[in-house]
């Protein structure tokens, strides 16, 4: 039976609009400002600058403001243009913008954690204020009181962290690779469940409300994208980054997953095709190809008088085989492997051209990206890197 083809994605090679120079550290988050030319950037050299366009098409600061501490992150909220800030001290700071954007006044700060704060989040229908930071600690603040509500201690120092409005669930990823899930009330929360599947640390989270999924970036350079809606369990995973996972955005109308990371890799995939779950690996003392023993095997080693081989596993079926059962290799993108894998060679023969056909597409913005945000109204995506500059990117779909 023919496979079914596959929908063509909206995707196009990503068109650099404009660059944003001028801060002299790294840019460790920055946001597109709706409805204007304009960006909001904040910077480990301790500023925060909101740059609009100008006449001359260059992007010129209107806010330069200096901050007592570098500057880890922010969250903006365009309806209230209230913008939160959290630095390397602990501090959250948060400032409303002048509706020119001209002219940013200081609302309160809050002392959040004992360290550097890694994200924040500012939820506009609870008048929440979220933050994880090194100290290992989740914690909530009433943004209209400043009080503080409640915390959690994290297994490690926390850079991932999402909320789901509806349900009330923060989603927080930590060091050790581990996500967990919270239940907030107005002054607790409550453990739902935690779970593992990266082997290094959680480095983005980002979350699709009207699927209920999940994405996780890592520093193992892989993604995975967790089921949480469907309560199916199923966590399929997306190999697309030679280096770690540094930020996630998801594009709503398009269906469309962006990457990008470490290695300056853009990675626009395609989320509406129906993916696979990669096997687990088979534990065995032999191949379970052509049976030949694997080195630790001394018993059948010295029954069959062969030396042992060395153990490898078959992406595809999972089975433990040895390197002359598995000498083919393929791309296999509905399972997320866009890069060619080991299979055994029986599986390499089952792969169908159709079956290699990529899901994902990939663009080199030759600086190493911390923070990617998508502006979905306009089709454009800003990355900010360790070099100090911020990138606009035209990403408008066309069919491919």
């Amino acid at each position: 039976m023919a496979a079914e083809p596959q929908p063509k994605a909206l995707t196009r090679k990503p068109l650099l609009l404009n660059k944003v120079e001028g801060s002299q550290d790294v840019v460790n988050m920055a946001a597109i400002v709706p409805k204007e030319d304009g960006v909001i950037s904040v910077s480990e050299d301790r500023t925060v600058r909101v740059w609009l366009k100008r006449d001359s098409g260059q992007y010129w600061p209107s806010i330069y403001h200096a901050m007592p501490s570098p500057c880890s992150c922010m969250s903006f909220n365009p309806e209230t243009r209230r913008l939160s800030i959290g630095l390397d001290n602990g501090t959250i700071s948060e400032f409303i913008l002048s509706e020119d954007y001209n002219k940013m006044t200081l609302v309160k700060s809050y002392q959040a954690h004992q360290s550097r704060v890694m994200m924040v989040l500012f939820v506009l229908e609870m008048e929440w204020l979220l933050s994880t930071g090194q100290d290992k600690h989740f914690t909530w603040h009433c943004s209209e009181s400043g009080q503080r509500l409640g915390g959690y201690r994290t297994s490690a120092g926390a850079c991932g962290l999402q909320f789901d409005v509806e349900t009330r669930h923060v989603f927080v990823g930590d060091h050790s690779g581990q996500v967990t899930i919270l239940k907030l009330e107005q002054e607790s929360c409550s453990l739902v469940t935690t779970f593992k599947g990266h082997t290094g640390g959680v480095t983005a989270l980002c979350w699709d409300p009207i699927q209920r999924v999940l994405f996780s970036g890592s520093s193992d350079h892989s993604i995975i994208m967790w089921d949480i809606g469907g309560r199916k369990g199923t966590a399929i995973e997306l190999q697309g980054h030679n280096d770690k996972v540094q930020s996630l955005s998801y594009a709503h109308h398009t269906r469309q997953l962006i990457s990008c990371g470490a290695d300056g890799g853009i990675v626009v995939w395609n989320m509406d095709v129906e993916r696979q779950e990669t096997p687990e690996w088979l534990d065995s003392d032999s191949c379970q190809k052509c049976d030949q023993p694997f080195f630790w095997n001394f018993k059948q080693m010295w029954d069959s008088k062969k030396i042992g081989l060395r153990q490898h596993h078959c992406r595809k079926c999972g089975k433990a085989v040895c390197g002359k059962c598995s000498s083919k290799r393929s791309s296999i993108p509905l399972m997320g492997f866009e890069f060619e894998v080991r299979v055994c060679d029986s599986c390499h023969e089952s792969i169908t051209d159709e079956e290699r056909a990529p899901t994902a597409t990939f663009h080199d913005s030759k600086h190493n990206i911390v923070h990617v945000h998508f502006d979905a109204t306009r089709g454009w995506l800003l990355t900010s890197g360790t070099d100090k500059v911020i990138k606009l990117w035209d990403m408008t779909p066309v069919v491919s």
